[in-house]
């Protein structure tokens, strides 16, 4: 089973949420949707710029723990990185 490393953002360089799942289509999907009453939906973030997979939760876990203490200017550089146009990424990986 894969687990999933996410960033979600609200617009390019707008408000970023950081978190981890075992189904990234249903979780994104969740998120676009308002499916649950928090962070997301109240600020509008459910563009997904940023996700790396994992083969255990341990790891992916880890990982988001050691992202959420990384500064703002870190996060944005790790999209940058791989996602330079901030595009929604919930298109592609839910074909």
């Amino acid at each position: 089973m894969a687990y999933f490393v996410y960033l979600l953002a609200s617009e390019r360089n707008g408000t970023l949420y950081l978190g981890v799942t075992n189904n990234l289509v249903r979780r994104v999907y969740e998120h676009k949707n308002k499916v649950a009453r928090g962070f997301t939906s109240q600020y509008g973030v459910d563009r997904l710029v940023w996700f790396e997979t994992y083969d255990d939760p341990t790891n992916a876990i880890a990982r988001e723990k050691d992202i959420k203490k990384w500064r703002r200017a870190w996060k944005l550089r790790l999209i940058e990185e791989s996602n330079p146009q901030w595009i929604d990424l919930y298109e592609q990986i839910s074909q």
